[in-house]
């Protein structure tokens, strides 16, 4: 079987979740997150934010996580600024159209939004023959591995705020932005810049389960409502707050988000070098080398991962995923197969 560096979902859990799901097996609870589990998690999660005036929801999935969020904080005219890459314009089959939002995808750098795509978003849209934007949505890793850094989070805050519009944070590989070697960006600079977040698990060592931390007083009320309108609040929620509630005992979030992000590394800086060159550099647990042909088809042969673009018609460049679970032989290995058939290739 060949190994997969296709995403960072691949494997189960964490052992010391799956410990901990067991363990709670016969335990009778409230349902819909009301329980015990829950409680505690939400306590060591706003201890981790700093931050205790928030709402914190767990939900099962990262779509899922933005439909409920977007569907809660707009009214049926008013839509969502998002880059050409961003998930929910790419990847979420028409989710928040489906809910009655559109997405209004503009150009990035790097897969982030800059102020001056925003604000000229934002003008485009001015008068009520066309959808009023309310909210923006960034992701945190970007869909190419790329973090924000705090003056760029700051200047985008205050241009929505200059605006009227909530900044929302995708933060399903946010543990690998919070542990990458560049990143300036702390848990509490998140709370007080955007209005809305989450804490990505399913990409983090988690079975399942997104943590939606709500920071405007305007989008805490009837957030549940909406969770079950749409279908999610789990009736067992205690399995969310299990895994949260160890995902923030002793900074496990944080160390397996940064081991992925050294796996990724170390195959980025294998790519580099072998000569290859980068579609774009990143510093977290996805990367994205250019390859020709021929490298490509070797590299088939023996693992998987995902054709990202055409570059020409000689190169492909590639996407690579890096889990909490990726052993460090794995990595090693497929070190040693892209040496060889680059020097074959050469040769």
């Amino acid at each position: 079987m060949k190994y997969s560096f296709t995403n960072d979902y691949s494997e189960g859990a964490h052992e010391k979740i799956l410990e901990a799901i067991v363990e709670s097996n016969r335990k009778q609870s409230s349902g819909y997150g009301c329980d015990d589990d829950c409680k505690e998690a939400v306590k060591k999660i706003k201890r981790e934010l700093q931050y205790e005036d928030c709402d914190i929801h767990f939900l099962v999935g990262g779509t899922q996580s933005n439909l409920v969020v977007i569907a809660n904080a707009l009214r049926p005219h008013e839509a969502v600024i998002a880059v050409d890459s961003g998930h929910i314009n790419v990847h979420e089959t028409g989710a928040i159209e489906a809910s009655g939002h559109k997405v209004i995808a503009v150009a990035s750098v790097d897969g982030k939004l800059t102020c001056e795509e925003l604000r000229k978003a934002f003008i485009l849209h001015s008068d009520e023959h066309m959808v009023k934007p309310k909210m923006v949505y960034i992701s945190n890793a970007t869909e190419v591995g790329t973090v924000y850094y705090k003056q760029e989070l700051q200047e985008l805050s205050a241009l929505c705020h200059e605006l009227g519009l909530y900044l929302f944070m995708d933060g399903a590989r946010l543990g690998s932005a919070l542990t990458a070697k560049d990143n300036d960006v702390t848990l509490l600079d998140i709370c007080r810049y955007t209005d809305v977040f989450y804490l990505g698990g399913t990409k983090n060592g988690a079975l399942f389960g997104e943590a939606v931390v709500i920071i405007n007083k305007e989008l805490k009320k009837d957030f549940r409502y909406v969770m079950k309108q749409r279908g999610a609040m789990l009736a067992k929620g205690r399995l969310l707050g299990i895994q949260f509630d160890k995902l923030f005992e002793d900074r496990l979030y944080f160390q397996l988000a940064k081991h992925a992000n050294d796996m990724a590394q170390k195959l980025q800086q294998c790519f580099l070098k072998n000569g290859y060159k980068l579609y774009v550099a990143s510093t977290t647990n996805q990367i994205f080398p250019i390859v020709d042909k021929k490298i490509y088809h070797q590299l088939q042969k023996q693992y998987e991962f995902t054709k990202w673009c055409d570059i020409d018609f000689e190169h492909y460049a590639l996407r690579l995923v890096t889990s909490w679970a990726t052993p460090q032989t794995a990595v090693d290995e497929f070190c040693a197969y892209l040496t060889s058939i680059t020097v074959k290739t050469d040769a």
